[in-house]
């Protein structure tokens, strides 16, 4: 990619060393402690965006995931690799992460970080498709052309929830990916960073237009930091048009490629909603 990035979905693969074995109590959800991660990562290379990432009580232009793999009783285990994955939504953002993993810096390959105080080390960091299928970069430019200048999409998409997913309605939790919540989330994370925005009667069209067709989902508690829990949905979702429109359609499957950067619903910032769209749903998924 000659120009750089707006967009970036960065995957560390870590290993826990020795002294993550010790004996004290560990986060149930380790998306707190990514996001502790990326913000000191960021305030080593520029303290004002980090002030301002850290400060921002709206929409944060990243995301961080959980800690994913294998736990014997909630502890990383040294032989076990683990995979990390942080988004950017800003070229500048984008920019400083993607330097960040090139050689030498504190998140390529062979760095050393902390997890709630916990040693781990890197031992890949991809953003590269080929590499692992949740990394990627993207301009906003070439991303929303490739869609609004492409063939016609079809009437389906489906979405890939991998980690817990709500929506803040009303004051109370929604724990299911209904088609005006998810579309609503991605409209409002795209038209605060992209330079073209989408209309706002998308949201309209995917509340009238769009019903969930098909699902496989599960419900999946996350503790959260003030004590308590909270739900969200995990699993595939397939979403029919009844009213085909291609100019509609084609929003929102720009929207669905961008959940892969943006996650969507609350937490995204510590590891909630993340997603991606599917080229089409598994078998198991009727």
């Amino acid at each position: 990619m000659s120009a750089p990035p707006d967009l970036l979905s960065l995957v560390l693969i870590v290993r826990p060393l020795p002294a993550a074995a010790e004996e004290r109590p560990l986060p149930e959800w380790w998306g707190r402690a990514a996001q502790a991660l990326l913000l000191d990562v960021v305030r080593r290379s520029d303290e004002r965006l980090a002030a301002e990432l850290h400060d921002d009580n709206g929409l944060r232009p990243y995301t961080a995931s959980n800690l994913l793999g294998h736990f014997e009783a909630r502890r990383p285990q040294p032989e076990q690799t683990y995979t990390l994955r942080f988004t950017a939504l800003t070229a500048p953002l984008a920019g400083l992460l993607l330097a960040a993993a090139q050689p030498g810096g504190p998140l390529a390959a062979g760095a050393q970080v902390e997890l709630d105080y916990l040693p781990f080390r890197i031992e890949a960091a991809h953003f590269d498709p080929v590499a692992h299928p949740w990394a990627a970069t993207a301009r906003y430019d070439d991303f929303s052309a490739g869609h609004l200048l492409g063939s016609a999409p079809p009437r389906r998409l489906t979405l890939h929830f991998a980690s817990p997913t709500t929506f803040h309605v009303d004051g109370r939790h929604l724990p299911l990916p209904l088609p005006e919540q998810v579309f609503t989330s991605l409209l409002e994370r795209w038209n605060a960073f992209s330079p073209l925005a989408l209309p706002a009667e998308t949201r309209r069209f995917a509340a009238e237009c769009l019903h969930l067709s098909r699902f496989r989902l599960n419900s999946v508690p996350v503790p959260l930091k003030q004590g308590g829990l909270r739900i969200g949905a995990v699993g595939e979702a397939t979403y029919t048009a009844s009213h085909y429109d291609r100019f509609w359609l084609t929003a929102l499957y720009t929207l669905a490629e961008f959940a892969l950067f943006s996650g969507l619903g609350s937490g995204a910032a510590y590891g909630l909603g993340q997603a991606r769209r599917l080229a089409s749903p598994s078998r198991t998924s009727d």
